[in-house]
């Protein structure tokens, strides 16, 4: 157990430092996260309280979308140089290799949320008046079960020829119910607080969708790499 997450962090550090070299994967997440917010701050009035209840939507539509940029280059970039197939023939856990990544696109995705979610505050002029904890542990929750199904299915589509299109085919029905809490959940706490017991009942079900299907990527992985 200690070896697989020792190699896991390895790799995981090893993309965090080839991104702070290169920069490229959080550099286009922020810019088509801006080209988002930016758009729809112009398309419509700040000031209508009606329009501020699609936040909880576009929060989740820069997570979503940026997401998938990165995790489309996250295993194109080891197949270049054969990096992949070094990894697979060394001495380590496949599953390591699933479990670095996970981390380092969680971290690159964390990122961009970090700098995209206050500027969409200021913006739309947005006040804050949620329960801020719940709405941390959303994000968090929501970006986690996106990320480790979503990188599975990087991996698995890594081997096709137009794995850039085949990816989002793959990931929109298999997370559809974790972005649908994550709205839902969303919506509730910065709008709806009244209804917080609705908001922790989403939580919930993101927390057993989170577990179970990062245990059966996790398993599963290593036969994805033998595809």
């Amino acid at each position: 157990m200690n070896n697989l997450f020792k190699a896991a962090f390895i790799i995981a550090g090893k993309d965090l430092y080839s991104e702070w070299k290169t920069k490229q994967v959080v550099t286009t997440m922020l810019i088509f996260s801006g080209l988002v917010i930016v758009t729809f701050s112009f398309a419509f009035d700040p000031t209508n309280n009606t329009v501020r209840a699609i936040i909880p939507g576009l929060i989740w539509v820069i997570t979503i979308f940026a997401a998938i940029l990165g995790l489309n280059r996250s295993f194109l970039s080891e197949t270049k140089n054969d990096n992949l197939f070094g990894m697979i023939v060394s001495p380590t856990d496949p599953s390591s290799i699933y479990l670095g990544k996970v981390i380092a696109n969680f971290i690159f995705v964390l990122i961009v949320q970090l700098v995209s979610i206050p500027v969409l505050f200021i913006l739309f002029d947005f006040q804050f008046i949620g329960h801020l904890p719940l709405f941390i542990a959303v994000v968090i929750l929501g970006t986690f079960g996106f990320i480790s199904v979503g990188t599975f299915l990087a991996g698995l589509a890594s081997n096709s020829r137009s794995s850039e299109m085949l990816l989002p085919i793959l990931l929109f029905p298999v997370v559809s119910p974790i972005i649908i809490a994550a709205v839902q959940a969303t919506r509730i706490l910065l709008i709806d607080i009244d209804q917080i017991a609705s908001a922790i009942s989403w939580i919930q079900l993101m927390g057993v969708y989170n577990l179970i299907f990062f245990v059966l990527c996790l398993v599963l992985f290593e036969y994805v790499l033998e595809v």
